[in-house]
């Protein structure tokens, strides 16, 4: 069974959802092994993780270099892999930096690349959803082997029926001088709170345009830590400065597909539809009973969200 390669994204050893996710869908195309690229010692800080999903084999750049510059050594080392084991597929993230490394990759090996994908087949063809989910496309290569990019949560991630011991090997690559010339000078941690990350909650609560205003996106807070979840918005309550850009949910913000997404005050817009019509359950709160949410909402409740999410809030409380 031929390979089929998963460029890991982690963060101080923890897999992103999206490594999990491309580890499920490469179990389905062949023999799943892991890329990971970073400084000495991460390959072995997410082993037993990568096992757990079906990686067989762990394919390891591990160096000062691959650390302390931008994408174009962990692009060099890839490329120089898939030359090395020709594999039936390789599967990056659609990240910021799993674009910009399949991009060079594609480049250096003359390659397709499929961006954006939410699903491929074992013949290759890549599934796409665009134009803000209203068009589902399917498209191949012409020209090499499927190098594609997996969009974040789109398809819940599963272990494998058997954990595997994945034996580490490391890459061997070379670099040009090209591919050194953006050194990292910094590194600076962005603080977080006690909320999950907002693609990889399994419960996220958003407030829309009918929360009306920076203050009031509180009462969104308090549900959402009551129920240990995370805060998003819509494009509309962010361009109105009512909560942080990067919490913004949609086309042109982040998709999430958690189990519960309640939207409060949200109309339901295709391009917040976009980035969030996974979702497993989907609970709105509009007074505006025409509102095209409720067309997507599993359960719906048509009221004033100053009214609905006190009570709400109340309830959950006396629940403990």
């Amino acid at each position: 069974m031929s390979e089929v390669l998963v460029v890991v994204e982690q963060v101080d050893g923890t897999l992103k959802k999206v490594t999990l996710e491309m580890l499920t869908l490469a179990r389905e195309l062949g023999e799943p092994a892991a890329v990971v690229m970073g400084a000495p010692g991460t390959a072995a800080s997410v082993a037993d993780k990568l096992g757990q999903y079906g990686a067989t084999r762990i394919y390891a750049a591990e160096s000062e270099e691959i650390d302390g510059y931008l994408v174009s050594p962990k692009a060099a080392a890839l490329a120089a892999l898939v030359s090395q084991v020709q594999p039936a597929a390789v599967l990056l993230g659609a990240t910021q930096e799993g674009k910009e490394i399949a991009g060079r990759v594609a480049v250096k090996l003359d390659n397709g690349l499929l961006t954006d994908i939410s699903g491929l087949a074992s013949d290759g063809t890549a599934t796409q959803v665009v134009f803000a989910g209203s068009t589902i496309v399917t498209s191949k290569v012409t020209r090499g082997f499927p190098l594609a990019t997996l969009r974040p949560n789109s398809l819940t991630p599963s272990p494998a029926e058997e954990a595997a011991s994945p034996e580490v090997t490391p890459i061997e690559f070379t670099l040009d001088k090209s591919d050194t010339r953006a050194r990292i000078v910094e590194r600076v941690a962005e603080a977080k709170g006690a909320r999950p990350e907002l693609t990889e909650a399994s419960v996220v609560v958003s407030g829309g345009r009918g929360v009306g205003s920076a203050e009031n996106f509180t009462l969104v807070e308090e549900l959402a830590d009551l129920l240990g979840g995370a805060v998003g918005a819509s494009r509309a309550a962010t361009d109105s400065g009512f909560y942080p850009h990067q919490f913004q949910v949609g086309q042109t913000g982040k998709t999430v597909s958690p189990q519960l997404y309640i939207a409060l005050g949200i109309s339901g817009a295709i391009q917040h539809r976009a980035g969030m019509q996974t979702s497993k359950t989907i609970v709105a709160v509009n007074k505006d009973a025409e509102a095209p949410i409720f067309e997507l909402a599993d359960f719906g409740v048509i009221g004033d969200l100053f009214t609905v999410v006190p009570q709400t809030v109340e309830e959950l409380r006396k629940r403990g």
